[in-house]
């Protein structure tokens, strides 16, 4: 019999048995399928090899771990039918019993129960008044000294009445017809030995198959598959709906998907550089499929956080056993996942930062109960996704770091000077611990007072393209805040160029892109203390020229573009000679004749086949000499000239000698779309956007000046905006700027507002109120 869910996954995947259960209760069920099935191998091996001691414990085991679980998860009648079960297995494992046919049977009587019973969970979530006391008094019978042969013998009524009812079955009808008089006589709700008959499951499971022809029957996927609730069509149990794969398997087809990328992004750069429509269409489409087939990809290898978390709470408790302290360990966010390398390179500096908390934070009983503070210390694990990169908190409620015994132990070690300690923020002062031999501790033990650790802790994440900064307050508790890229293998980068060579710039550390022309890069860049710095919405920007770091000539006077970065806590402008595109890269490493060259964190293979190299956004700041601990630049004072008050808006020309200004926060995206790409749906004009169908409309129209862009030889300058969850582009004719505003000087003309922007007259755009004007057709799904 064939699984019809399996002709077409997608029809079943809604209808889940998994989406009704607990996470723990799945896995519960899976590996108990799996034991299952091994189950009836050994007992059939047992039964030609009585004295095999490995197969009689395997078998103990399997049935001890899921009565275990069953007690632990609340199921009851699954709890006894395994615990006589064991107890059976026990005495033959003691030799107080001997192996027979009989036992045997009765053995397999058991693994059918919990089989059925397990079906009942996953159809019913819970076991939906199953009993199996007949079962039982039978195990129990033979523990009690009686004949095993005895106890087995109503195991063939037990099968005939399922088997009677599905003559299809050949196997099964030659014992329907032997005992056909006692299944007539006994109808369901009798207290005849019906071990499966209670179990109100709308299926036939194994329990219903004759014994005669049990083993045949084990693979039969038949007690697999529970109709689907929509009735019609059979879904997929909760055991067929997984599959166990080899990491290193899964290593190789990211490998693969990786090339692919590549190749994909070589047949786009080739289909760009062609007038051939039908050649992009097709591109088109496999960019689509790519991207999925990468995410896809990508998320097999994606796992809880709480993989690396469940072996904190022992190192907790030993820890605060052997120090004499008394931790409470909360965890948040167990369920953030990341990539299985990510996982396995953060698993050692997480261990340490947690060990450094409960022996250098929180304090002893007395110690806290002196300070006001319960003698209980606190620490929490936190983990949450933000800004395309997962973020781990651990905290304390502790005695905190004092920057004070900081800088005197540093200067004691020699680590720095009497005169840079005390030019040294607070901020400043807690970094020190992370440099090479530096230790708080009074005495060298077992568990630190060494030196070594911290340091080796923010080498290992900056590794994997991660940052770690310690936000502390004397006496209150002490915060490590890790913030680490989702994955290692395939990222968005922006393409630039630099003296003719492009390299790649990871896109989770910009913040935006500035241009400047010939006349604006004279007035907008200033020097401040030798340094240049631009003035950007009110804040001096600390730039750093590429040429000037990779020790290449100087630029040609001409237009400037700065690309603004983010390095742990601070901002600056890498200026560069050209900003290309964006586009996914893979990650390579780099060999190691080029591994000392801290500017660099890998290369990849751009769509021409040449190489790029990818650049190392915080080494670079470090080279150029800034303070990242800090967040400020030693020779640019960090002016904030903005008002208090003060918005960031987008300044766009809608046409007309009309500006408008949308809030920096409702937008997404800024794009350069053809006009072909707009289609029409229903009355609203639509693009086909990132896998998404991205509604359209033109700001002039929605201002009320008309001139809904025509020319089918320009590009259309769209700004994408979100609210809330949905995602609409804004046709303009030309993007001007990003300022920072107070608004003060505000008109209201006909419902709409207006206010002086760059000494401009500018109208301010309501991005929900245009797209809750917006009537999504039927059809559509304008999901984010």
């Amino acid at each position: 019999m064939s699984n019809s869910s399996q002709d077409n996954p997608a029809d079943t995947a809604g209808s889940s048995p998994l989406a009704g259960l607990e996470d723990i209760v799945s896995e519960f069920l899976i590996e108990s399928h799996e034991n299952l099935d091994q189950l009836d191998r050994d007992l059939v091996a047992l039964e030609q090899d009585p004295t095999s001691r490995d197969l009689l414990s395997g078998v103990f085991r399997t049935i001890h771990t899921i009565k275990g679980t069953s007690g632990f998860l609340g199921f009851g009648t699954l709890e006894s039918v395994t615990h006589v079960g064991e107890s059976l297995l026990a005495r033959l494992r003691d030799g107080k019993l001997t192996l027979t046919p009989g036992t045997t049977t009765i053995l397999l009587d058991v693994v059918d129960a919990v089989r059925d019973l397990l079906a009942t969970i996953e159809q019913h979530n819970g076991e939906a008044g199953a009993a199996y006391d007949e079962l039982v008094a039978r195990v129990q019978h033979v523990l009690d000294g009686g004949s095993a042969d005895e106890a087995a013998a109503p195991a063939a009524e037990t099968h005939a009445e399922p088997a009677a009812e599905n003559p299809a079955e050949p196997a099964a009808e030659p014992v329907a017809e032997e005992v056909a008089e006692p299944v007539a006589a006994a109808p369901v709700p009798a207290p005849e030995p019906v071990a499966a008959a209670p179990v109100p499951a709308p299926a036939p499971t194994l329990a219903a198959v004759p014994s005669a022809v049990e083993e045949e029957h084990h693979e039969a996927p038949v007690a697999q598959v529970a109709p689907d609730a929509a009735g019609g069509e059979p879904r997929r149990s909760v055991a067929d709906s997984t599959i166990r794969v080899d990491v290193g398997l899964l290593d190789s087809l990211m490998t693969m998907v990786g090339e692919l990328v590549l190749t994909r992004n070589q047949m786009l750069q080739r289909a760009a550089a062609t007038e051939n429509s039908e050649l992009a269409h097709t591109t088109h489409r496999l960019n689509l499929i790519v991207g999925e087939l990468q995410e896809g990809v990508m998320k097999t290898r994606l796992q809880p956080i709480d993989n690396v978390w469940s072996k904190l709470p022992r190192v907790v408790r030993d820890l605060s056993v052997q120090l004499g302290k008394h931790v409470d360990l909360k965890m948040e966010g167990r369920e953030t996942e990341l990539d299985k390398t990510i996982l396995e390179a953060i698993r050692d500096p997480l261990t340490h930062l947690v060990r450094n908390s409960i022996d250098h934070g929180i304090e002893g009983p007395e110690t806290r109960a002196a300070a006001g503070k319960t003698e209980k210390g606190t620490l929490t694990l936190r983990a949450f996704h933000e800004g395309g990169q997962v973020n781990l908190e651990i905290s304390d409620d502790g005695k905190g770091i004092d920057p004070a015994a900081l800088k005197a132990k540093a200067i004691g070690k020699g680590l720095v000077t009497e005169e840079k300690a005390a030019r040294m923020t607070d901020h400043e002062a807690v970094q020190l611990i992370f440099l090479p031999g530096f230790s708080t501790a009074a005495a060298v033990t077992n568990v630190s007072g060494r030196g070594v650790g911290m340091d080796v802790v923010r080498t290992n994440i900056e590794k994997i393209g991660g940052t770690i900064d310690i936000v502390t307050a004397h006496g209150e508790g002490t915060t490590v805040r890790v913030r680490i890229p989702l994955t290692l293998a395939i990222i968005p980068a922006l393409v630039v160029t630099s003296a003719e060579h492009r390299y790649a710039i990871p896109q989770v550390n910009l913040l935006e892109l500035v241009r400047l022309d010939a006349e604006q890069s004279k007035v907008a860049i200033e020097t401040v203390h030798g340094a240049p710095v631009y003035r950007l919405r009110g804040k001096l920007l600390p730039l750093v020229d590429l040429r000037e770091q990779l020790g290449l000539e100087a630029r040609e006077p001409g237009a400037t573009y700065i690309v603004v970065l983010q390095a742990d806590n601070q901002e600056y402008g890498l200026v560069v000679d050209d900003i290309l595109d964006t586009e996914e890269i893979v990650v390579k490493p780099l060999s190691s004749q080029l591994r000392s060259l801290s500017t660099y964190s890998g290369a990849t293979i751009m769509g021409d086949g040449s190489v790029a190299l990818i650049l190392d956004v915080t080494a670079i700041a470090r080279s150029s000499g800034m303070n990242l601990e800090s967040g400020e630049d030693p020779s640019v004072a960090n002016i904030d000239l903005a008002s208090a008050e003060s918005t960031s808006v987008l300044v766009v020309d809608v046409g007309s000698g009309r500006r408008a200004a949308i809030p920096v926060a409702a937008v997404d995206r800024l794009e350069e779309m053809r006009p072909d790409r707009v289609e029409r749906a229903g009355q609203q004009e639509v693009v086909q956007y990132r896998g998404q169908i991205l509604p359209m409309v033109w700001l002039a129209n929605e201002l009320g000046t008309g001139g809904a862009f025509a020319d089918p030889d320009s590009s259309l300058r769209v700004v994408v905006c979100r609210s809330e969850d949905q995602l609409l582009g804004v046709v303009v004719d030309d993007i001007l700027d990003i300022v920072e505003s107070d608004l003060a000087v505000r008109i209201e003309n006909g419902g709409s507002d207006s206010a002086v922007v760059q000494e401009h007259v500018t109208e301010l755009v309501d991005i929900a109120a245009i797209a809750a004007r917006l009537t999504p057709a039927p059809s559509l799904a304008w999901s984010a």
